[in-house]
């Protein structure tokens, strides 16, 4: 069977590299299903603490394969809806994954190439990158991955970009909030994504995973809801093992017990 998807660590980091690199790492159901155990598994392991999401060869990832597509042509409403489902349950475990997840964007990303840059944390890309919400120029539109794309980039610039399918340049995808930032070459990029490594290896592991999944929990969610979750939540995480050492470790001027592996039981 062909693997699309490889996984590799070192110190607390796992990569996850799309390997399509002669179909510049394109979507099909096989590499989807890939992605959604890959992770799957490296949100459930202790050993993982950050995961960067990148692609091999030129282009980080240009949507959709075509002989994928050839085959949804043939597919009846319920196979199109359980193939969709999939990809959209591939995009929904990134997002929710525990461990915060960094795109390195580099060369083309088109349609769901889009909505992966989008379902992770952080995103960052080469000043040489291109997107491109380009389903509407196939008679098709950006559905399954439109609530990631809008939840970082507004309803506005959607409209916009999702209806012209009009190539975006790297610096216009940072100013309307698709990737953080931008880089000349490899070399600073890779760089700065070892140093933001670095600083959220430096936070408390189980605080992130609370930190995104609050972020998710209050979002379009009324006043005095949010004033219940938040309340609650912070006071369980206060209450927990992982607060009490970080609040210590912060009164007492040390580093927390998650920063140098000592055990304080």
């Amino acid at each position: 069977m062909a693997h699309f998807t490889k996984t590799n660590f070192e110190l607390g980091i796992a990569r996850a590299t799309l390997s399509r690199p002669d179909l510049h790492n394109a979507f099909n159901e096989v590499m989807i299903a890939e992605i959604t155990e890959a992770f799957r598994e490296l949100g459930k392991r202790d050993d993982v603490r950050v995961i960067v999401l990148a692609g091999e060869g030129k282009s980080f990832c240009a949507g959709a394969d075509i002989n994928w597509m050839k085959k949804m042509v043939s597919y009846t409403f319920d196979e199109n809806v359980k193939d969709a489902d999939a990809m959209a349950t591939m995009l929904r475990t990134i997002r929710e994954c525990p461990k915060p997840v960094i795109a390195r964007v580099h060369g083309a990303a088109f349609g769901g190439g889009v909505g992966l840059t989008a379902a992770c944390d952080i995103a960052v890309a080469l000043e040489s990158a291109v997107f491109c919400l380009s389903e509407v120029k196939l008679g098709i539109i950006p559905a399954v991955i439109s609530p990631y794309v809008l939840e970082k980039i507004g309803a506005g610039e959607m409209r916009r970009y999702g209806l012209t399918a009009e190539k975006i340049s790297a610096s216009e995808a940072r100013r309307i909030g698709l990737i953080h930032e931008v880089f000349a070459t490899e070399t600073d990029m890779d760089a700065w994504i070892e140093s933001t490594c670095e600083l959220l290896q430096s936070n408390g592991p189980n605080a992130l995973a609370a930190a995104k999944q609050i972020f998710t929990e209050v979002e379009g969610v009324p006043w005095d809801d949010v004033q219940k979750r938040t309340t609650r939540k912070i006071a369980e995480l206060r209450a927990s093992r992982e607060g009490q050492e970080g609040l210590k470790s912060f009164l007492e001027k040390r580093k927390p017990n998650w920063v140098t592996g000592e055990s304080r039981d």
